[in-house]
């Protein structure tokens, strides 16, 4: 037999991939490596050594082999056991560790979304349990983060969903089925995206001031809910879209439109209809990856340590 090449994979030049399948199978091939990997992250650095609660100070800890398979360290000095998945989104499931991280791996290389079910036909598991995974990962690992924007921000709002059966478009009752939604971003930045109840100023406004840090530049449309922007410190300008225009020098909203059009296309082409009940989880997924649009590797590895936070 000729031997195994475990050297990194050449790439063409004009490819954009940055962590491959091939590279995350020899990384995590099993069980066993992705449990190693989460008692190296969250309790020993150096695999033997973690911090005992019940001794109160760090111990040699140990994996036996137990007829349970048991998924934990005991220490050697009295027996405490250390499980790296308890409290984790892995905790007490029946679904392989290996298929946890693999599900991670498809919904951060993928750039449109992963529907839960091509998630079943990929991993092997049942509608159900791909759809709870896919939830946990959107709701739990993917959460918008709390830190403002700044420089130079974009707000808009928008509908996302289906007009009522028997309706025509632009007609009042056309809307019933949409969800209104509310974003802002950062020029060559980050961006932030959540359901709103509706689109007036009182609801708007707590969210620019909470999330845009002062004396920013905000750009948004002709909404009247963003004519008081000025009066809280921002430096605002907004673009009469209803004159047809949509660029005027610097000022437009054109970055979080792009986004819009992310989202709602990925929705469309991939999950084909979404519930308001879910769509924040969705927006979190589209705002992850948006957000660590340049991130390649490291997109995967972030969303792993995440596993790691509570």
């Amino acid at each position: 037999m000729p031997p195994v090449n475990r050297n990194k994979p050449k790439r063409a030049k004009s490819s954009d991939s940055q962590y491959s399948l091939m590279e995350f199978m020899r990384e995590f091939p099993d069980d066993a490596t992705c449990l190693e990997w989460l008692w190296h992250n969250r309790y020993s650095p150096d695999g033997e050594h973690a911090y005992c609660p019940k001794c109160e100070q760090e111990r040699v800890f140990k994996r036996y082999q137990t007829s349970q398979q048991r998924q934990s360290w005991t220490c050697n000095a009295c027996g405490y056991h250390l499980h790296p998945t308890a409290g984790t989104i892995f905790h007490k499931s029946s679904t392989s560790l290996h298929l946890w991280f693999y599900a991670m791996y498809l919904m951060t290389s993928t750039r449109c979304g992963i529907s839960a079910k091509q998630l079943e036909r990929e991993i092997g598991v049942t509608y159900k349990t791909a759809w709870r995974i896919a939830r946990e990962i959107r709701n739990e690992l993917m959460e918008q983060d709390k830190e403002p924007l700044a420089g130079t921000v974009e707000a808009d709002e928008t509908y996302i969903g289906g007009r009522r059966r028997g309706t025509k478009r632009g007609r009042p009752d056309s809307q019933s089925h949409k969800v209104p939604v509310f974003g802002m971003a950062e020029r060559a930045g980050r961006v932030i995206a959540m359901t709103v109840p509706n689109v007036k100023r009182s609801t708007l406004l707590p969210h620019v001031v909470q999330r845009i840090i002062p004396a920013s530049t905000v750009y948004t449309d002709e909404l009247k809910s963003y004519n008081t922007l000025g009066k809280h410190g921002y430096n605002h300008d907004h673009i009469q879209h209803s004159e047809r225009v949509y660029v005027s020098g610097d000022v437009h909203v054109n970055t979080i439109e792009g986004f819009w059009s992310l989202v709602k296309r990925g929705i469309g082409g991939v999950y084909h209809a979404v519930s308001a009940k879910y769509l924040q989880g969705y927006l979190n997924e589209y705002a992850w990856r948006y957000n660590h649009r340049n991130g390649g590797r490291a997109m995967f590895e972030t969303l792993l340590l995440r596993t790691l936070r509570r």
